[in-house]
Formats: structure tokens, C-alpha cells, sequence
């Protein structure tokens, strides 16, 4: 995983080489990844929910985000890290930059920030600053209490062809890369061909350029609740180490995620 770089990343979509992600919040894991060869991690706002037991991501901070960004780092000196922009720290693009250089700061790479068209000026100028951007379409969690609850989005063919658009104006924007949540497979199939930038899935399907977890989800820590996307890799294999490398297999040899795991 050393060097991992987002031009790596963008040539690995280009040769069809899957990418894998999953989430990180701490040193000890982070190593663990990182030493199985995953190819990027997000430090994301779900530390909301698996850390904080938050029930939705909303109350996150940027200072929160920032330091698991930093223990993360410390762990993964080499990993090629992406941190969430939490909840309102993004509204203008001056404030979205004041708020992304604590993140870069912290150790991150480039930062994922939610939403469509709204955002086209904060990203372009997030990226004349020299701050690598992640764009996230479709299910949006900070945007939960807009959307009515967590479901699968575009599924109507006007949402689907919104989602497309929005899609290419956030890569002509600069966004490098682009995180599609719970939309329908063929939807996710679509976006992935139409962009040159990595996009990478998490319950859109198996077509995508990558898959990220959330890593409790990937263990299957969150037992109570498992989302149709999600698969207990730790049940199968056994121990940490092997549920992480068998994870990275079965999302790079195409087997997972399965129709099972996916929105039709």
C-alpha cells in the first residue's frame, strides 16, 4: 500500500483493477489495513454512529474528524487517507477551505465532502487551493432528515438521469474522485462508465470501480442493523486479519458485492 497516490488509484479504473476501501478511526486498525494491502482509507463521519453511538452522523465536528485523521495516520504512515467533512462545515466555499486545511493538516489526502451541483464552486476552488476533493452522490447521511430515512436513491428514471449529471459537473468541477451510496446496480454501472475519475460504491452494485465498508459493518459489529450492502466477512473467516484479507479478495476478483448485496 505505500505510495498509494489518487493518479494510482485513477489508472487502476482505467486498467479495470478493483479498488478497495473501508473506513478507519484509529492507529491499531489502520496498521491492520494497511499491512493487508487495502488501497485507501476513510476516516468518515460514521464515527458518529460507531464511535460515539450517535444516531446519525450530524453531530460530528471537524475537530473530532481531525483527530482520528491523525491517529489514523500515525498507523498508516503510507496509506493514502480521505477524511469526511462532517455536517455544515462546508455551507460557502471560503468556509469549506478554512475547514479542509485542519483535515489536510491532520493527515489527510483529500477530503469527501456530500452533495450535487450546490457544491461545484466550493470544489473548484477546494482544488485551485491544492486540497484534493471526493465527491458522494446518491444517499447522502448528513442529508437524512431531507431525504425522509435511509433509501435507495435514483431509482426513478428522472432521479437516475439527475444523479448522471450531477455525476459529470462534479468531475468537470475537479472532484478526483466519487463515492456512490445506494442507488440501483445498473445506475451505479452507468455513472462508473460515463467517468475517467474512480468511482467507488457502497450498495451501488458490483460494477462500480470499488467498494468501501464501514469497517464495523465488515465484522459484523453492528448486528442489530445490517444494511442489504453489507456482508460479515469476520463470520466467514475467522479472525480479523483474514476477514480484512478476504474482503480485499472477493471485492477484487468480482464476487463481492454479490446481487445479494445490491438494488436491482
Amino acid at each position: 500500500m505505500a505510495g498509494m497516490t489518487i493518479s494510482k488509484l485513477t489508472k487502476m479504473k482505467a486498467a479495470g483493477d478493483k479498488i478497495v476501501s473501508v473506513t478507519a478511526y484509529d492507529a491499531s486498525f489502520a496498521k491492520l489495513f494497511a499491512s493487508c494491502g487495502m488501497d485507501f482509507m476513510l476516516v468518515g463521519d460514521s464515527l458518529g454512529n460507531v464511535i460515539q453511538g450517535q444516531a446519525t452522523t450530524l453531530p460530528v465536528t471537524v475537530e473530532q474528524v481531525a483527530y482520528h485523521t491523525e491517529a489514523v495516520r500515525r498507523g498508516a504512515p503510507d496509506a493514502f487517507v480521505m477524511a469526511d467533512m462532517p455536517f455544515m462545515s462546508y455551507t460557502t466555499p471560503e468556509q469549506a477551505c478554512h475547514e479542509a486545511a485542519k483535515l489536510m493538516r491532520a493527515g489527510a489526502n483529500m477530503v469527501k465532502l456530500e452533495g450535487g451541483e450546490w457544491l461545484l464552486e466550493t470544489i473548484r476552488m477546494l482544488v485551485e487551493r491544492s486540497v484534493p476533493v471526493c465527491a458522494h452522490l446518491g444517499l447522502l447521511p448528513q442529508s437524512i432528515n431531507v431525504l425522509g430515512g435511509y433509501k435507495v436513491q435514483g431509482r426513478e428514471q428522472s432521479a437516475a438521469e439527475n444523479t448522471v449529471r450531477q455525476a459529470l459537473a462534479l468531475q468537470q468541477a475537479g472532484a478526483q474522485m466519487l463515492v456512490l451510496e445506494c442507488v440501483p446496480t445498473e445506475l451505479g454501472q452507468l455513472i462508473s462508465s460515463k467517468l475517467s475519475i474512480p468511482v467507488i460504491g457502497i450498495g451501488a452494485g458490483p460494477h462500480t470501480d470499488g467498494q468501501i465498508l464501514v469497517m464495523h459493518d465488515m465484522f459484523g459489529l453492528n448486528s442489530d442493523y445490517l444494511p442489504k450492502f453489507v456482508k460479515n466477512f469476520l463470520a466467514e473467516a475467522g479472525d480479523l486479519s483474514s476477514a480484512v484479507e478476504l474482503y480485499i479478495k472477493q471485492v477484487k476478483d468480482g464476487t463481492f458485492p454479490g446481487p445479494e448485496h445490491s438494488f436491482e
